[in-house]
């Protein structure tokens, strides 16, 4: 898929998140809740679990050279352990 046009924004029809083209290469993605990220946040979250060739055909961000290197702070981070204050159960065994 070749690259936006600076100034301007596309939709992507499978995600429906907004790619804002920026001058100097670097886009802004909008997702729908939350700060702007780069595309290869969107990479890590969503566009690498797509499945088929028809759905890489229409996916808008499967150029590597267009969303750059995804770090690990691209990715969802673990959620956190919660201490909800249950007791294990007794070893029925002793």
């Amino acid at each position: 898929m070749p690259s936006i046009p600076p100034s301007t924004r596309q939709r992507c029809e499978l995600c429906q998140v907004e790619i804002q083209a920026m001058a100097g290469g670097a886009d802004l993605v909008h997702f729908s809740m939350g700060a702007p990220g780069t595309r290869a946040k969107l990479w890590a979250r969503v566009c690498q679990y797509l499945r088929s060739p028809e759905q890489c055909a229409r996916c808008l961000n499967q150029e590597a050279s267009l969303r750059g290197t995804v770090t690990s702070n691209d990715y969802y981070a673990e959620a956190p352990l919660l201490d909800l204050g249950v007791i294990p159960p007794a070893d029925p065994l002793g």
